[in-house]
C-alpha cells in the first residue's frame, strides 16, 4: 500500500514536471558515454521520465565511426549541428550525407545504418519518438524578431536555439534562452500562446499524439 502511494505521488510529479513550461539550460545537459565507446549523448530530455519513453531529444557526439543502435518501433531525425559532415551507410544500400551546415535526415530507427566520419568530430541534433504514441514535425528556422508557438491539449513544441539570443514574453515567466539551451512548452487543457524574440537561428519541434495526426490526415 506505502509502495503505491509513493508510486502515484511520483506520477504526479511527472505530470506537473512536464506541464509546466521551462527552459533547460545546455548545461544542463546529461552527458553519457556509448557503450562501444566510440562517442557521446548529451541528453536534454525523455517524456516521460522514464526508459520507455515516448519521445526523447539528445545531442549525439559522434568521435569515431561506429555502427548505430537499433530502436525498434521509434522514427528519428538527425541534424548536423557541428562539425565536417557525416556519411551514413544503411544496409539497404542507400547513402545519405550529412553536410555542413545543418544537413538532415529523418528514417526508422530499425534500419541497420552506420556512420563514417568526413573529417573529425561532429554533434548531431537527436529527436527520437515512439511511432505508435506521437508523431513529430522537426523544423529549421531563422529568428528575426518575433515568433508565435500555440500549445493546447494535443499539441508539445521544443524550441532548441541554434545561435542567438531570444527570450518569451513576460507573462511566459521564464528565463531567456541563449544558443545551445532548449525551451519545453508542453501540452496545456487551453489553448496557450506563447510569443519568442529574439535574432538568431532555431529548431522547433512540434509533437502531438499519433492518433491527432491520424485524424488530420
Amino acid at each position: 500500500m506505502l509502495f503505491g502511494a509513493l508510486e502515484s505521488l511520483l506520477d504526479s510529479h511527472r505530470r506537473t514536471a512536464v506541464s509546466q513550461a521551462r527552459i533547460i539550460p545546455a548545461n544542463e545537459y546529461v552527458r553519457t558515454r556509448w557503450k562501444n565507446g566510440q562517442g557521446w549523448t548529451r541528453e536534454i530530455l525523455r517524456v516521460p521520465d522514464r526508459d520507455d519513453w515516448n519521445w526523447r531529444l539528445s545531442i549525439a557526439e559522434i568521435e569515431q565511426d561506429a555502427a548505430f543502435s537499433s530502436f525498434p518501433g521509434i522514427d528519428r531525425e538527425l541534424i548536423l549541428l557541428q562539425g565536417n559532415g557525416v556519411r551514413l551507410d544503411f544496409a539497404d544500400g542507400e547513402r545519405v550525407e550529412l553536410e555542413p551546415p545543418h544537413g538532415r535526415i529523418r528514417f526508422a530507427g530499425e534500419r541497420e545504418v552506420s556512420g563514417k566520419l568526413r573529417d573529425g568530430t561532429t554533434h548531431d541534433f537527436n529527436l527520437m519518438w515512439r511511432r505508435d504514441a506521437v508523431s513529430a514535425e522537426l523544423l529549421h528556422r531563422p529568428l528575426v524578431g518575433s515568433m508565435l508557438f500555440f500549445v493546447d491539449a494535443d499539441t508539445t513544441w521544443v524550441i532548441h536555439l541554434l545561435a542567438g539570443q531570444a527570450e518569451f514574453e513576460a507573462d511566459a515567466d521564464l528565463p531567456p534562452l541563449f544558443a545551445g539551451d532548449t525551451a519545453l512548452l508542453p501540452a496545456q487543457p487551453e489553448r496557450r500562446r506563447f510569443a519568442l524574440q529574439g535574432g538568431g537561428e532555431l529548431l522547433a519541434a512540434r509533437i502531438v499524439p499519433a492518433q491527432s495526426r491520424q485524424a488530420d490526415q
